[in-house]
């Protein structure tokens, strides 16, 4: 796919996918979802990607739904062809670990979005809040299921209910994100983490890893205990299992081979 309102870039393990309509604020499109949801497929299935850092163009990271057309922003849909999902492959989805770097604001749907990530990184001068309810609609893009997981009940109720905004420090110390940093180091943060994990980290443990993170809130403690057994018959004895401990005898930079698109196993079933 020929991309016109996200870009792609893919150097040393970590692909950056930029939401690219900075003179919009990176306002979300129909087709910036589209083509968004390629760029996951492609990450998902591509083993030179190892890290996904989803981040805007320009100062903000997306500015929520794309208001041009007015009054009819928020017109009645077909039901066959809508969804309030907004991307077709959700950043859980991709068995790569992908994280926002939210260089600026995000409203609405740029902060919904980014929910759906597993680390954010805030900017210190950014407005955050996901605003729908002021916009005469309703949260979307799942954020009814992510945000309680991140911040507990009181505090999503608080932002989904009020539609306020908040602060980077204020998203940073309620836990809807791992770092606040400067606006102009947000990117930079975000590049770090994804470079040692792309080095330092087994891809196909931290996939597997992944996986059950984002299972793991609707599962028993039982069924946790029973998938970490499965899951580790899967990645014991495997080449990568006795590279990670040498290369951390030997204090030398590991080595892996396991592949997430060729080896990812069979899934636990409950």
């Amino acid at each position: 796919m020929a991309y016109e309102d996200i870009s792609f870039t893919l150097e040393d393990g970590v692909a950056v996918v930029r939401l690219d309509r900075p003179e919009q604020l990176n306002a979300f499109s129909g087709r910036m979802g589209v083509e968004l949801a390629d760029a996951y497929r492609r990450c998902d299935d591509d083993d030179a990607v190892r890290v996904v850092v989803l981040t805007g163009a320009g100062s903000a990271f997306c500015a929520g739904a794309d208001m041009s057309a007015g009054e009819e922003t928020f017109a009645q849909q077909d039901d066959a062809s809508f969804s309030a999902a907004a991307v077709a492959v959700p950043a859980w989805e991709v068995r790569k670990p992908v994280i926002a770097a939210m260089n600026g604001h995000a409203i609405g749907l740029g902060l919904t979005l980014a929910l759906q990530c597993d680390l954010r990184i805030v900017a210190a001068e950014g407005k955050y809040g996901i605003v729908q309810v002021r916009r005469g609609v309703m949260p979307d893009a799942y954020s009814h299921w992510t945000l309680p997981r991140l911040v507990g009940l009181e505090r999503a109720a608080d932002l989904l209910l009020t539609g306020r905004k908040l602060t980077g420090e204020e998203a940073a110390a309620m836990g809807l994100a791992s770092r606040c940093v400067p606006g102009d180091q947000v990117l930079e943060t975000a590049l770090e983490i994804a470079r040692d994990m792309a080095v330092n980290t087994a891809p196909l443990s931290v996939a597997i890893t992944k996986r059950l993170l984002w299972e793991s809130p609707d599962l028993t403690r039982a069924e946790v205990e029973e998938r970490e057994t499965a899951l580790h018959h899967v990645l014991m004895g495997r080449p990568d299992a006795v590279e990670g401990v040498m290369a951390w005898l030997e204090r030398r930079t590991p080595k892996w081979t396991s592949s997430v698109r060729d080896d990812w196993p069979e899934w636990p079933r409950r």
